[in-house]
């Protein structure tokens, strides 16, 4: 689903006067929830899921095109673990 579509989902499901105003209120809780992860902090919206950000370490790969191996720097992520309600409704 592309950022369009799923303000216009988003449209549809809440109570907006516009589709502009919906897509500024998606981009004011997409930025809101970057700083805090920018920030160092985590979100987590219990039973729906945590967005936080880890340090993934240096480690040796190889190129699959070459068969060279080389060397993959330290960086941080951010990742994402679903919560109960969001798993079970995923899973039926």
């Amino acid at each position: 689903m592309t950022k369009k579509e799923f303000i216009a989902k988003f449209y549809e499901a809440g109570e907006f006067s516009s589709k502009a105003e919906a897509e500024r209120k998606l981009n004011t809780l997409l930025e809101t929830v970057e700083d805090v992860l920018v920030d160092g902090d985590e979100v987590n919206f219990i039973g729906w899921g945590k967005w936080e950000v880890v340090e993934r370490a240096k480690r040796k790969v190889r190129n699959p095109q070459t068969g060279r191996k080389m060397t993959v720097k330290a960086k941080k992520v951010v990742k994402f673990k679903p919560g109960k309600k969001l798993s079970d409704k995923i899973s039926l």
